[in-house]
């Protein structure tokens, strides 16, 4: 579950917020005790603007396509380190810098598009983030050639705990530590934990039939 990010006041060194980051893990959504479904109330209008689409709309509910998921999976690996809150607001340039995210113009990227993408400000310019995307695409096709599909691959292996997903994960793709895969598969519904049971949305992930809900064969 994201956790939700609560003011600080007063003021705070640089070296401070620093120290303080390094402790965090690096792909904890915020840093504070308040699930993301109870912070989109307690956020300001412009906020609110930011989080709540893809609170509402996204976050939880099945992918069933494997551009899109490709695009979850890098908005996930993008956002190590960083708020989420980061990755939204760059969501569309994302989209421009990575072909819109079309899984083998990506995998076909060469070196001049690795340079393109560390000169453009509209995504994370992070070297090893960008070649994990380029890499991630080039494994995912040979898993559309192998299995019919990324989709087909995930369900193929579902039920998994997140620890086995985690070792599969790091075995199979770049850049998918821990949190990133726990995160990537709340987000579509693999695993359970994106939305509070009190999250009037947490009733619409459920009719939309997340795998984390049918029983263990």
């Amino acid at each position: 579950m994201r956790l939700a990010l609560l003011p600080i006041h007063g003021k705070i060194s640089v070296a401070a917020v620093n120290i303080l980051f390094s402790l965090i893990n690096s792909t904890t959504r915020y840093f504070f005790p308040m699930s993301y479904c109870s912070a989109i109330a307690n956020m300001s209008d412009e906020k609110k603007a930011i989080h709540k689409p893809y609170h509402d709309l996204y976050y939880g509910f099945p992918i069933h396509d494997d551009n899109e998921l490709f695009c979850r999976l890098v908005l996930e690996i993008n956002q190590a380190g960083l708020s989420w809150e980061t990755i939204l607001k760059k969501e569309a340039t994302f989209r421009k810098a990575y072909s819109n995210f079309n899984l083998k113009k990506v995998a076909a990227y060469t070196e001049q598009d690795r340079e393109r993408l560390m000169a453009d400000p509209g995504i994370i310019r992070n070297k090893l983030k960008i070649n994990s995307a380029i890499e991630n695409a080039k494994t995912i096709v040979q898993l559309q050639k192998e299995h019919g599909s990324f989709e087909k691959w995930l369900e193929m292996h579902h039920p998994k705990t997140k620890d086995e997903w985690v070792k599969l994960f790091k075995k199979t793709l770049r850049f998918t530590g821990g949190e990133i895969v726990n995160e990537f598969l709340m987000s579509i519904g693999y695993l359970p934990g994106a939305h509070a049971d009190s999250c009037p949305v947490y009733t619409k992930v459920i009719k939309s039939k997340p795998l984390w809900k049918e029983k263990k064969k």
